[in-house]
Parts: structure tokens; sequence; C-alpha cells
């Protein structure tokens, strides 16, 4: 059986760079063996599978080259601009059911947004010097503040608060060891940033790293985008409610992304948040499975 895939770069930057995700329509004939098989083909972080849906708009399954995953904010993204300039959706709302809920989503012309749930902040107990060894550092002289936290928005992430861009980007990761972590706490992986970033008006500057799925690194998050904005807003005190949050522009080689992060206020509490941008179709390919 062949299938057929459109690789969608999504968080794209003024058109440029953004994390490639697949996208595989129609996949209601599909079970969960093959799209692993053709994930696994396709080589990419994460594909998206779209099928009908009793409850949403549309059903989405996530698999990395290696295991289904709940969420994945970059492949959302890239599924639903897809859809849109194919014009099998309107701008508006939508809605995706996935292995973990439904979650609404908005279209508006270029950019799409997806929904992540309230924050919830997990201390890492005594471990945080097993955190610092698997990036290859050591003590808190390489963070601005805090101490490493678990944030959860649909997907736990483990956020390290650096002093400057230097220190994000001459991390060690040590991929073995940030698996063995993530494994203990249910990780997709570490989100490490800074507040320097490489266009002005811009939040934070983040690399992300989730071996546990098979991803060294990857140049957009959407759902670490997410928790970051939560921690900026609720623990670093900056008081806002939309953050721009750069990924990508540290790699090698270099794939620039932006993330919007919208959050819901009440009260000065966060309720849910929208997290999203532009995507850009980059090319297709056929898997035999």
């Amino acid at each position: 059986m062949d299938v057929h895939v459109t690789v969608v770069n999504a968080f794209t930057d003024k058109g440029l760079g953004g994390n490639p995700a697949g996208v595989v329509l129609d996949t209601d004939n599909l079970n969960i063996q093959q799209k692993q098989n053709v994930a696994s083909q396709t080589g990419l972080s994460e594909t998206a599978f779209v099928s009908s849906s009793s409850s949403a708009a549309f059903k989405l399954d996530f698999f990395t080259p290696n295991r289904q995953i709940a969420h994945c904010g970059h492949a959302t993204i890239a599924t639903f601009s897809y859809l849109r300039q194919i014009n099998r959706i309107l701008d508006g709302v939508s809605s995706k059911e996935t292995i973990d809920g439904n979650r609404d989503i908005f279209i508006d012309g270029k950019m799409a947004f997806m929904e992540q749930l309230s924050p919830s902040y997990n201390d890492i107990g005594d471990q945080v010097d097993e955190v610092f060894r698997s990036l290859g550092i050591t003590g808190n002289d390489h963070l601005a503040s805090f101490r490493p936290v678990i944030v959860n928005t649909g997907n736990s992430f483990m956020l390290l608060h650096m002093k400057n861009e230097e220190e994000v980007l001459h991390v060690n990761p040590d991929f073995e060891a940030i698996n063995k972590i993530s494994e203990e706490y249910d990780l997709i992986g570490y989100y490490i940033f800074s507040e320097m970033t490489k266009m002005p008006g811009r939040d934070a500057g983040a690399r992300m790293f989730a071996p546990r799925y098979g991803i060294k690194e990857e140049s957009a998050t959407g759902m670490a985008g997410g928790p970051l904005a939560c921690f900026l807003y609720d623990k670093m005190r900056i008081d806002k409610d939309v953050f721009l949050i750069e990924q990508g522009h540290l790699m090698n080689p270099v794939s620039p992304s932006v993330i919007t992060v919208k959050l819901d206020l009440h009260n000065q509490k966060i309720k849910k948040l929208m997290a999203g941008g532009e995507a850009k179709v980059m090319k297709s390919m056929t898997v035999r499975i």
C-alpha cells in the first residue's frame, strides 16, 4: 500500500525555517502499526494522521519515529494550516480529537492556533544536580533564576532558565541521561531558554531536547512554547497575555522558528492558552507499507 505524506514546516519565521511535520490525510483505513511504520519511514520528529471523528472536526494521531505521542504542537499547526490551504476548512473555530481528549483549534488566515490546558508545576526534588549533569553544566551558576521545573499544559517538559544565549548555546546534552530523567518524570523532553532573542520584541529564545521520543533537538515545539509562556507569566511575573518564543535559531543547521502563545486569563490566572503560528508546505512523498 502506498501512503501519501505531505511535509509541512510549522512555526515558520517570516516564511523561513520552521519545524517539518508529516501530514497524512484520510487515514481511517490505517491501523496503529501501519501509522507507526509510515512515521518511521518518513523520519520526521512527528507525523500526524488525520481521520474522521464523532466528537471533533478531525481525529489526529501523532507518531514520532519510534512511538505514539498524545499531542504534538508543530504537527497540529502543520495539519490545520494545510487543511486551510487546500480549503478543507475555513477561518474560525475547529477542533481535534486526540487519544488524550479534544482540543479547540482556531484558524486566522495564515495562522493556526491550538488549545492547551492551564499549567501545572512540579519540582524535581533532590535531582537538580543530575539534571545539570545531563546538560554538561555544574551548579546554579549557569541559571538566571529558579530551579529546574516541570511544567505541563497537556505534556510535561523540564524548563531551565539560563543566564543568556551563550549559556543556552553551549550546553552539552547527554542524551542517554536526558532520556533516563525523561522516563522517570514522564517528560517529552527538556526546554532550555534565556530572555535573549535574535529579533527584538520577542520574549525568549529556546532549545528542546527529546531523546525519549527519538528527537535529539527540534526547531519548534508548540507544546513546549505553551508551558514556557505560562512560566514567564506565572513565575517570572511578565505581565502580558501574548508571548513570542523563538526556537531553532541556535541549531546547526539553523532553522528559525517563532511560536505565538496567547494566554486566556481570568482574575490574573491562566485558564487555558492557544499556541500557534504559520506553516508552509515543503514537499510531498510516498511511503510504501
